[in-house]
């Protein structure tokens, strides 16, 4: 495993890969309520967010988070009915929140199409969530918001797609193009299902660290162009920015098609991530 200063760690096939994102994500949910009490996580869907959450419930450290004081969203959702086996919320639930008791008010899920008529109103109410969450934040907790929409988010997760999207932020689409608002409505995302809310990259930006996670070689000409300075209209997943620290988190198949520069670099800088597990 290798580690740069940009914060690439290559790991050598997707179990060890979910493992390390599991302790890394306690770790950090310890030193963060040492610090502050309470912290904020947005999860993400797919084979390797979901994976990193069944390690979180295996890892025997969870126990020293306090799940009651752990505040989750999620970076998209589908608009599908309630119950829908291919919710990410859905799927979170029965992979770790269940499991670790975490309270039903400290779990901000999108609204499903039982819930809101139309994929623009679910939008909406989402970010009104967090918009009364941040309000109700600043005034527990006294200090400055990064963003007066938003809540602090500690740690946000993504995934990235053989595309390069992130959550549902589609390559040459319109949602990755949206600024001035908190989250957007996806009419015709080009996989299934073409409904979907989706966390704007503005407010991914807003994020202490975010992490992208990613295994495959299907995703390694994605992370190739991302790492390389790709433009985040055509490669959305090279627009994603932690406001301290943006950690990519890739197994060696996805690491395929970095550039030796890059992979030269890491050697060099080796040992230098700080809170490497």
């Amino acid at each position: 495993m290798r580690h740069s200063p940009n914060g690439v760690s290559i790991h050598p096939d997707p179990q060890a890969l979910v493992s390390a994102i599991a302790a890394r994500l306690i770790t950090k949910l310890v030193d963060v309520q040492s610090r502050r009490g309470e912290a904020t996580v947005v999860l993400t869907g797919g084979s390797v967010g979901i994976a990193a959450l069944e390690a979180v419930t295996a890892n025997p450290a969870r126990t020293a988070v306090d799940w009651t004081r752990v505040n989750f969203w999620w970076g998209d959702e589908r608009f599908l009915p309630q119950g829908d086996p291919e919710l990410n919320s859905l799927q979170a639930r029965q992979a770790m929140l269940a499991p670790l008791g975490v309270p039903a008010e400290r779990i901000h899920a999108v609204a499903t199409s039982n819930e809101v008529a139309t994929v623009e109103e679910a939008a909406a109410d989402y970010a009104l969530q967090l918009a009364e969450a941040a309000a109700a934040e600043e005034l527990a907790q006294g200090f400055e918001p990064v963003d007066p929409r938003l809540p602090r988010f500690d740690v946000l997760l993504l995934g990235v797609g053989p595309d390069a999207h992130i959550a549902s932020l589609f390559p040459e689409m319109p949602g990755v193009r949206t600024v001035g608002a908190t989250t957007v409505a996806v009419r015709d995302a080009p996989k299934p299902p073409p409904e979907r809310i989706s966390l704007t990259l503005e407010t991914i930006n807003t994020a202490e660290e975010v992490w992208l996670g990613v295994a495959g070689d299907d995703k390694a000409g994605a992370v190739g162009l991302a790492l390389a300075g790709a433009g985040p209209i055509q490669v959305p997943a090279a627009g994603a920015r932690g406001r301290t620290k943006t950690r990519w988190l890739i197994d060696q198949a996805a690491a395929a098609q970095l550039s030796r520069r890059l992979l030269d670099s890491e050697q060099e800088h080796a040992g230098t991530d700080d809170d490497e597990e």
